[in-house]
């Protein structure tokens, strides 16, 4: 079925059936469960990245805490374990996907209390490992609830589920963002981490409560390996676990797409490189010219509520116009929010620029966010739903993370050559010069965006402006 379809017909009926998908109780299962997975990844961005500011850590240090971020872009190596492989006891009450949530749930809790327990002057090391071990765990809680997602709700309401995850995500950013840093402000950081680390019990509860998904029988792929291979017994069945948890997902998705599949992954891997890397100095950013106080208010109260509206236009724009017309809206919206925040910088203490900055640039992440889960869910097969949907996360975020880890090097590098892009950006004369490097980081940021926007026309046109295919096929 074609990705776009569901535009054509009544728009009457559709927009009544988009409000009524929001209705339905997996879409409130599916709220709790991106609280949940929004965690780990907005406690290090968001948390942690105004902890360590507060704690005098340096600007290319607190960058490479981009990296403990890492586990979320390389998460396919590992989808097929979670994808093939069953946990005692726990499978068997649970079943597949909701066990491996819970036990990833409680790696999380795990990975908070070393946080609360470590000092920022003296531990870096310390919390380093940890923040790594609340990304592993946040990312295999990822590949788990994105794989229930797709199981249980239907192609035409995958829309709504994310907008619902979305949702879900920009309520744990408001924790992150806003109540977090007022916490702090009014205790300590240590008692916001404790704060924190309390809501994962919500995601707990979900995993507990949400509907088990129908289970595909895992020694299917091993009786596969034994009709094409003609091998049976023991060897058999390791060669079809290791083909149909590590090979067939991959050959699949080229067999379908053909070297269209390279250009599809690289434009899923620069689509959102102009956030994600700008995302890593924003809240130094802030630290520079704004309060604790101010920031919760501004980043977390504003810019978590703008997001929602964002995320939730996003998942109804795609139910209605279609993904590929939301992809190429969502990308404008980015690029613009980069360079707002390039003169949110030039301004200084700024309040009003400081909340026109945060609400576009929030709008536009939750709207693009929304467009691109959508689309790399159409391109997943049902077969294999979890590697495949892993590989393409990781791809869309591998290298923004890779280049977020050194945005602290860069505003550092645009500092000490403020003479060069002078003449480009004159306001850069009279900027003091904690800020300075910031104003041409956040431009150069926004000028990323363009190769995506290159790769996303030919996509469109390989479609033939109608966008991918979705394949819900099973393996037998």
């Amino acid at each position: 079925m074609k990705a776009d379809r569901r535009h054509g017909g009544n728009g009457e009926n559709r927009t009544r059936a988009a409000i009524i998908s929001y209705l339905q109780p997996r879409t409130a299962t599916m709220l709790a469960l991106g609280c949940s997975c929004g965690l780990p990844l907005l406690t290090i961005s968001n948390a942690l990245s105004l902890w360590l500011t507060d704690n005098r850590v340096s600007m290319s240090a607190i960058g490479l805490f981009a990296y403990t971020l890492l586990p979320y872009s390389l998460k396919f190596l590992w989808a097929p374990l979670l994808d093939q492989v069953r946990l005692p006891f726990l499978s068997r009450l649970l079943g597949k996907r909701r066990s491996w949530m819970l036990a990833a749930q409680v790696g999380i809790l795990i990975a908070f209390a070393g946080l609360c327990i470590s000092d920022p002057k003296t531990q870096l090391f310390q919390i380093g490992l940890f923040a790594l071990l609340l990304g592993f765990a946040g990312a295999s809680q990822d590949i788990s609830v994105d794989a229930w997602r797709i199981e249980v709700a239907p192609a035409d309401e995958q829309g709504t589920m994310l907008g619902a995850y979305q949702l879900g995500y920009r309520l744990t950013a408001l924790a992150t963002a806003a109540l977090a840093p007022y916490i702090a402000q009014l205790f300590s950081w240590g008692a916001s981490l404790v704060f924190l680390a309390c809501l994962i019990f919500i995601g707990m509860a979900a995993a507990l409560l949400a509907r088990r998904p129908p289970e595909r029988d895992a020694r299917q792929e091993a009786e596969v390996a034994e009709r094409t291979l003609g091998l049976g017994g023991r060897i058999g069945a390791a060669l079809g676990w290791f083909y149909g948890a590590l090979i067939a997902p991959f050959t699949d998705f080229f067999r379908r797409h053909g070297w269209a599949g390279l250009l599809i992954l690289a434009m899923i891997g620069s689509y959102r490189l102009p956030d994600f890397v700008m995302g890593a100095m924003a809240r130094p950013m802030y630290r520079q010219s704004f309060s604790l106080v101010e920031i919760g208010t501004m980043s977390g109260l504003i810019g978590v509520w703008v997001t929602i509206a964002g995320a939730l236009f996003g998942g109804f724009f795609v139910f209605r116009f279609g993904i590929m017309r939301a992809l190429f809206t969502g990308l404008a919206a980015v690029i613009t929010g980069n360079l707002t925040y390039a003169l949110l910088a030039a301004s200084g203490h700024n309040i009003p620029m400081f909340a026109a900055a945060v609400t576009v640039e929030n709008i536009a992440a939750g709207f693009a966010g929304t467009a691109l889960l959508a689309y790399m869910s159409s391109l997943t097969n049902a077969a294999f739903t979890a590697t495949q949907y892993a590989l393409f996360s990781s791809f869309y975020a591998l290298p923004g993370k890779l280049l977020g880890g050194l945005s602290g090097f860069l505003v550092i590098w645009f500092a000490q050559h403020r003479s060069a892009f002078e003449a480009l950006l004159p306001d850069l004369t009279r900027l003091p010069d904690k800020v300075v490097g910031f104003v041409p980081f956040f431009v150069a940021t926004a000028l990323s965006g363009l190769p995506a926007l290159l790769m996303l026309i030919l996509v469109y046109r390989m479609e033939g402006g109608a966008g991918p295919k979705a394949q819900t096929v099973t393996a037998t």
